[in-house]
């Protein structure tokens, strides 16, 4: 029987770690036909089949199962000595995958990436934008980058941004001719624009601190959405009220474009965060992006406008 190498066992333990080829694909970085290509070589060599295949599902063969069981070890102890390895040299080189959230990505993720590809040359980043409360191990993300309520409590977490409010806003165009609301409770008189969480479907909530006092208002509107860009746009539009990050709508209230509602009342938010397992070292690529944020943390504007 000819050398089976790592990168076809790699392979297998992707495709039977998300009973997918596709997904395991993805993970892979590589295309879905050299994956499936990949395992029928596997397959053949060893004269066994180690997936049962339909139009809708894979599964493991009793042989596959035997297989995932015993090369798993295996392929820990192999990416944990390449690790060691990477520990050597001046720059990591590996790959990164980032599980990151809206909007986030456009404001938080993607202005650190240009000077860090720039600085680690040999590190490949992949960013995933999605906003499901997704399993970054389950998944196969090294991290993932959400706000931090939204992270589980068995994470790593390392601080992106320090934590914001979020503001009842409106255009000048909406309020003109309207009586401008001077408290929460005044806003079931308005239209207020709400939004639909991504990762759920529920509609969130509009809730407001002010000192030791708290007032969640049901509002209610005519329109929905469950994107905060599209949010943002349709408020500036003077589409009715809306309830935003107040780092995302500051450059707007500073022009007067957008006008704060209230001064006293605001919602809380504690921020952005990277999270990864805590029950394993990072590797030596996640580990760089680390020091790398570390290092710039408290620098310039962080959510530059995407509008």
């Amino acid at each position: 029987m000819n050398r089976i190498d790592f990168g076809e066992l790699n392979a297998f333990a992707a495709v039977a770690e998300h009973r997918s080829f596709t997904r395991a694909a993805a993970q892979l970085g590589v295309a879905l036909p050299t994956v499936s290509q990949t395992i029928r070589g596997l397959e053949e060599r060893l004269g066994v089949r180690l997936f049962n295949r339909t139009t809708r599902s894979v599964a493991l063969t009793e042989a596959g199962a035997r297989l995932l069981d015993d090369v798993q070890p295996i392929l820990g102890q192999l990416a944990e000595a390449l690790e060691r390895v990477n520990s050597f040299r001046e720059k990591p080189m590996g790959s990164i995958r980032l599980a990151v959230s809206r909007p986030f990505a456009t404001r938080v993720v993607a202005p650190l990436l240009k000077p860090f590809l720039s600085e680690y040359p040999e590190i490949r980043v992949e960013m995933v934008v999605e906003d499901a409360r997704t399993d970054i191990v389950k998944s196969g993300f090294d991290a993932g980058i959400r706000v931090g309520y939204q992270v589980e409590r068995d994470m790593t977490t390392l601080r992106i941004t320090e934590p914001y409010r979020m503001l009842a806003v409106a255009a000048p165009a909406y309020l003109d001719g309207r009586p401008r609301p001077e408290t929460p409770r005044d806003l079931h008189a308005h239209n207020c624009i709400q939004a639909r969480a991504p990762w759920d479907g529920a509609i969130l909530p509009w809730l407001f601190v002010n000192g030791d006092q708290r007032a969640e208002v049901a509002v209610a509107g005519s329109l929905t959405v469950n994107d905060a860009d599209v949010w943002l746009r349709c408020v500036l539009d003077g589409v009715g009220v809306g309830f935003l990050p107040e780092p995302m709508v500051a450059p707007y209230i500073a022009r007067g474009a957008l006008v704060s509602l209230f001064a006293d009342w605001s919602g809380e938010r504690s921020g952005v965060f990277l999270y990864h397992p805590s029950r394993r070292q990072p590797p030596a690529p996640l580990q760089a992006l680390i020091s790398f944020i570390e290092d710039r943390r408290g620098g310039s504007e962080v959510w530059p406008s995407a509008v």
